[in-house]
């Protein structure tokens, strides 16, 4: 009887702390990073929506680009590309249903974990991606910052 007269308080903070923990990563930034020796100083919203969506396959400088994407974090990867483009991650998904479909262009490629695009942008001077800005390291250079 005691669990039925706590079980609203219990439902309550629970919700209090995923609310927490959405705030805390809503209000961290997203940038985009590449390798460190990676020519390119920055690139603008316009040549970030070509790599990532499809329309370009190199840097402004004419350099092979690598845009990835990571799996594991839904949460990063929705928020990147509706910053980017303004769409949900569901539309963005159905886009590139469509493009692979057709065999036009290539979708971006994809690392599992934060991990692996850490790994990925220290071995790979084409590599592009998007980080929280907490998870930015030396070995990476920002490139593109949303505000």
């Amino acid at each position: 009887m005691t669990l039925f007269k706590r079980l609203p308080l219990i439902i309550t903070l629970g919700l209090l702390i995923h609310g927490f923990t959405f705030v805390a990563y809503a209000q961290e930034k997203i940038v985009v990073v590449t390798n460190r020796n990676n020519d390119v100083q920055l690139i603008d919203k316009k040549g970030l929506i070509d790599l990532f969506m499809g329309k370009y396959s190199a840097f402004p400088n004419g350099k092979e680009a690598t845009p990835i994407d990571v799996e594991s974090e839904t949460e990063l990867k929705s928020q990147f590309y509706q910053s980017l483009v303004g769409l949900p991650l569901a539309r963005v998904n159905a886009y590139w249903s469509r493009l692979k479909f057709s065999g036009r262009v290539k979708p971006p490629a994809i690392e599992q974990t934060i991990d692996d695009i850490k790994l990925r942008l220290e071995e790979d001077e084409s590599a592009l991606a998007y980080v929280y800005e907490s998870y930015v390291t030396d070995n990476m250079k920002v490139v593109y910052r949303f505000d």
